[in-house]
């Protein structure tokens, strides 16, 4: 599995557009430092088989971006939250699971129906 590193406020607009393209486009905002975050992290990424090129998964590290984590919340109207996953379709985030609710087989079932 493939994550695209999230580190500037300008990629927002860039998942916007490809989420408009794609099946979707996720956002993993991840804390390095918390183990229920490092727990939700691994089950995902054990989980998800599906390839870039139809849902490209970006990761944030909200210790250290955790202005852009703020950002996020604002573009996409969502509460911050980590971990926290979420799902962009045609530029709105509409999915936006947290701690154990995050699961790939939801994200598939969105996207795929």
């Amino acid at each position: 599995m493939r994550f695209i590193d999230f580190t500037s406020e300008s990629q927002i607009d860039e998942i916007k557009e490809r989420s408009a393209h794609l099946k979707g486009v996720l956002i993993f905002k991840h804390s390095t430092r918390c183990a229920i975050s490092s727990m939700a992290f691994s089950r995902f990424s054990r989980g998800w088989d599906i390839e870039e090129n139809e849902i490209p998964v970006y990761f944030l590290d909200i210790l250290n971006y955790r202005r852009l984590s703020d950002q996020i919340a604002v573009h996409f109207n969502v509460q911050h939250e980590s971990p926290q996953l979420l799902y962009i379709k045609d530029g709105k985030c509409t999915y936006h699971p947290s701690h154990n609710s995050i699961s790939p087989s939801v994200v598939k079932d969105l996207a795929y129906g």
